[in-house]
């Protein structure tokens, strides 16, 4: 090939290269996502749970409180496929149902963590000195606590309905939103694209706002993620120990707790809720490590 052949082409590639569009923060993050297997897996999973439990009234004919006498303890069969429980319910029908309760405790308890520590670590970031001195102190405080003895002490105080409960977790949990949202303002306070902001006039809650939280949500979510199957461990460990969700409403935990005395006899009736919960809880996992590989800014190509 000639000199000039040699100079087309790579003026060729370079404009290609050059008008290529350019993907965004968020976009990049979605490509890389997709490359990861375990990811993907563990989010297809969440959303097939999600939608079993949503439609379970037309998946399976059985109510999940509905008790037959007649079919006691029943090992699996085509009728029962994960069998029936002590009172003669379907697990099948209870496993779907508690699947509502689990998700709902995860995503709910999540909602609540971002109310509360997203605004109260980047208030703290933001106005700094003393007031973030003490703010934070309040936060190493409540670190102090075990978190089941405080979610007891909390459901003691609210009451044990279902959304006392949701808001028991979540007063628990958003500590540590909170100093994560902290470090990472206090880290980009000190990036250039905040100082040209504020040169140009730009107000500190508009700062705040519009650049710092923004940046500053990849990390969040991240961190959101993996809290979710600790909500949903700490929902499941409450019932279990029979100071969670009350009894009609499905839980996981208390099918545990149910078939716990009759593991020996019937192992069924804890085998199906167990490997439900975990294989929940890798799934949230795995998603979360897949959204911190793929919201780094490092790893970007």
């Amino acid at each position: 090939m000639t000199k000039e052949g040699v100079a087309t082409a790579s003026g060729a590639s370079s404009l290609a290269a050059f008008s290529r569009p350019h993907r965004s923060l968020w976009g990049d993050a979605w490509v890389r996502l997709r490359r990861n297997k375990l990811a993907l897996a563990g989010g297809s999973f969440i959303i097939l749970l999600a939608l079993a439990a949503i439609f379970a009234p037309l998946i399976t004919p059985f109510d999940f409180a509905t008790q037959n006498y007649n079919e006691i303890s029943q090992p699996p069969s085509w009728t029962h496929p994960m069998g029936t429980d002590e009172l003669g319910r379907d697990v099948f029908a209870r496993l779907l149902y508690g699947a509502r309760t689990s998700l709902a405790v995860g995503i709910f308890v999540q909602l609540i963590v971002i109310f509360i520590g997203l605004p109260y670590g980047a208030f703290a970031a933001s106005i700094g000195g003393r007031t973030d001195n003490l703010m934070m102190r309040f936060v190493d405080v409540m670190y102090a606590f075990p978190d089941i003895l405080l979610i007891i002490l909390l459901r003691s105080i609210f009451g044990g309905s279902i959304y006392m409960i949701f808001l028991a977790i979540g007063l628990v949990a958003w500590v540590g939103v909170s100093r994560l949202v902290r470090g990472q303002i206090l880290s980009l306070k000190q990036r250039d694209f905040v100082t040209a902001a504020r040169s140009m006039g730009a107000s500190g809650p508009y700062v705040t706002l519009r650049h710092l939280l923004p940046n500053a949500l990849g990390p969040v979510i991240v961190s959101i993620t993996f809290n979710i199957p600790r909500a949903i461990f700490a929902e499941a460990a409450l019932s279990y120990i029979g100071i969670g969700v009350r009894p009609p409403t499905p839980s996981w935990g208390i099918m545990l707790q149910d078939g716990n005395n009759l593991v020996s006899a019937y192992p069924h009736l804890v085998i199906f809720p167990a490997v439900a919960l975990a294989l929940l809880m890798l799934s949230f996992t795995f998603l979360g490590d897949g959204l911190r590989d793929a919201l780094d800014p490092r790893l970007r190509r």
